[in-house]
């Protein structure tokens, strides 16, 4: 089975190379992912240019790429390879040390493409690496360095000034954006993946982005989909068929329902109360999803990172401490006196998945503590956006324990 596996990716790896060839109110979800960040220093600037897999031949070898990346293995000041020491904070106050690093040899990789953070004043962000970027990327992706290599492409994304201004946000804005999302997928098949194992991972703009490379380039490719360790799709309004795991968006690639699981699917919006009737997520026809109209045929998928099977589960929350770069840090408020680049908040949410009024998303609950004084997350932006700007790191903890789980399933295959 595992001759076999290898022989496909190998396969892949020359068919991708060859098709390669071939083939108001946005910006307070903006401001909100920016505002769970940590902070960096600025590097722009280009990447360094790939080195291609031994591999590849003079006559197979793909032209040079163009990607910036933002996080690869073996650039300098990587965002996404950084300290991970972590104060676990207890409901009564006290405190212990969590230590953490990179994984010297992980067997997979991460794809991780970043959600809307960009205050550059264009419709289109450029390939420069600002503060933004850096910050984005050590908050959302770095703590899966632990389980994979992380793999972060720069990419002409919708700013802040194009959601927000009328007529900026448009199909050829977003299709150029994609267009660099897509050319860094093929650099990364051709140049970097060598058969491996890979989790997609995405959040807002960039979970649109990977919906529209995963419909395309990896659900009605059975050899793609064999290198697909699972798709973390959050924040995105994600679709299937109405009561089932599969169908709308993707056809051949369903829901996680099990740690063992592998090329499957985790999607979810977060809310600490019911979506209201404008709401932004958790409905079809909305936000994300606002290209297809509601009906009764789909539905937005909602998978717990807590627990995949259904119920109840604890989350696992990791917060960056330091405050965001630039004026939009202004906006997060006091940060918690925490002597350590993270802090963890053990027992104070629990999640479970909810539908109702058409809706469906991730109710987060709280954990009532007599002398609880952890800082508790709150729908900030307003109750159409839940907890969207929280949607990754009060989870973060599962999904990369899910990561790791998964990636044993999948060596096994």
């Amino acid at each position: 089975m595992m001759g076999s596996r290898r022989h496909r990716r190998a396969s892949l790896r020359f068919d991708m190379r060859s098709s390669g060839r071939q083939v108001r109110r946005m910006v307070l979800a903006g401001v909100a992912l920016c505002l769970i960040t940590v902070v960096a220093i600025s590097c722009g600037g280009e990447s360094e240019s790939p080195t291609p897999s031994p591999s590849s031949t003079a006559s197979s070898s793909p032209a040079p790429s163009n990607t910036v990346w933002l996080c690869r293995p073996g650039l300098a000041d990587n965002p996404c390879e950084g300290d991970l020491t972590t104060t676990l904070l207890s409901a009564d106050g006290t405190s212990t040390t969590e230590q953490a690093a990179p994984a010297k040899d992980p067997p997979i990789d991460c794809f991780y493409v970043y959600p809307t953070v960009s205050a550059q004043t264009t419709q289109n962000a450029t390939l420069q690496i600002d503060p933004e970027e850096r910050a984005i990327a050590v908050q959302q992706a770095s703590r899966f360095s632990q389980v994979c290599k992380v793999y972060a492409p720069m990419y002409r994304q919708l700013t802040l000034t194009a959601i927000t201004t009328p007529g900026q946000d448009t199909a050829a804005t977003r299709d150029l954006a994609y267009s660099d999302v897509l050319s860094a997928w093929q650099d990364y098949l051709a140049h970097y993946n060598n058969g491996r194992g890979v989790v997609v991972i995405g959040h807002s703009q960039g979970t649109m982005m990977l919906t529209k490379l995963i419909t395309s380039e990896i659900d009605p490719n059975p050899d793609a989909r064999r290198l697909l360790v699972s798709a973390l799709m959050i924040g995105g309004n994600v679709m299937v068929a109405t009561g089932q795991d599969v169908g709308g968006d993707f056809q051949n690639i369903p829901a996680c329902r099990s740690t063992s699981q592998t090329g499957c699917v985790v999607a979810y919006s977060s809310f600490n109360e019911p979506p209201p009737p404008d709401t932004l997520f958790g409905k079809v026809g909305v936000g994300p999803s606002s290209g297809k109209s509601a009906n009764a045929n789909l539905q937005v998928l909602c998978v717990n990172p807590a627990s995949l099977s259904g119920g109840t589960g604890a989350l696992k929350p990791y917060f960056g401490t330091a405050p965001f770069p630039g004026p939009l840090g202004a906006l997060l408020g006091k940060l918690p006196p925490i002597p350590t680049p993270w802090v963890a908040y053990s027992g104070l949410y629990t999640a479970h998945c909810e539908s109702s009024g058409g809706a469906d998303w991730l109710q987060v609950d709280t954990i009532i503590v007599a002398g609880d004084q952890r800082p508790v997350q709150q729908q900030s932006i307003g109750a159409a956006w839940g907890l969207h700007l929280y949607d990754v790191s009060i989870a973060l903890g599962n999904l990369v324990e899910l990561v790791r789980q998964q990636t044993a399933a999948f060596s096994q295959e």
